[in-house]
């Protein structure tokens, strides 16, 4: 009989050792899994919130001023053309320069390229049209765009652009549930920082600058 209360122990006694050696297990892989997840994730955010800014920095250039309207952006960028200046010949051919100031020509010429072709050819046409969505949220989730004029102290009025995307939009926050709360929580109440990535600023004009540089 006490044989079989003692063997009944050991049992309890085994189980309970691989209960806490899991539990401790699951203590420290998980945050390491969740900073691993996390870098691929933002790295994926961040290309795509490079590619938006490069898109309204085109915009502002063309219109003077940015958009907070994804179709009218992905419209620009899959059909507007822009206008810029090359050389018409290598200024160290003094040959070819002499040639030009006999015909009264400046060494520069106008021309116009594609925006698609020329800034974009690393996306699929496809990947165009989804750059409004966040990765990661199955294309449920659109990154947040402003975009507005911002009048400064010395009464000069500035375009400002802002897009955005919380942590909470496409970290996983079932798996990793008080991980992002810590996360969030420490973005804003210690580093006083927006709490995921984003580019650009309404409240001041710094050069569509990203919180992740």
């Amino acid at each position: 009989m006490r044989k079989k209360v003692y063997l009944i122990i050991e049992i309890i006694l085994a189980a309970v050792i691989v209960a806490l050696c899991f539990y401790i297990y699951v203590l420290i892989s998980t945050p390491i899994k969740f900073e691993n997840d996390r870098k691929v994730r933002e790295a994926a955010v961040i290309e795509k919130l490079k590619d938006i800014r490069t898109a309204e920095r085109q915009f502002k250039s063309k219109y003077q001023r940015f958009t907070s309207d994804f179709d009218t952006l992905i419209y620009f960028v899959r059909n507007e053309t822009m206008e810029g200046e090359r050389k018409i010949v290598d200024e160290d051919d003094s040959v070819a320069m002499a040639q030009l100031k006999k015909m009264k020509k400046k060494n520069v010429e106008k021309f116009t390229y594609s925006i698609r072709d020329s800034l974009f050819k690393h996306l699929t046409d496809k990947q165009i049209e989804e750059l409004r969505y966040v990765p990661y949220t199955d294309n449920k989730r659109e990154f947040i765009l402003e975009a507005g004029i911002l009048n400064t102290e010395s009464k000069v009025t500035i375009p400002t652009v802002e897009c955005r995307a919380p942590y909470i939009m496409f970290l996983d926050t079932v798996l990793y549930r008080q991980e992002v709360i810590n996360l969030v929580d420490n973005e804003i109440n210690t580093r006083n920082r927006y709490p995921g990535l984003k580019f650009g600023s309404m409240e001041a004009g710094n050069n569509e600058a990203g919180n992740w540089e």
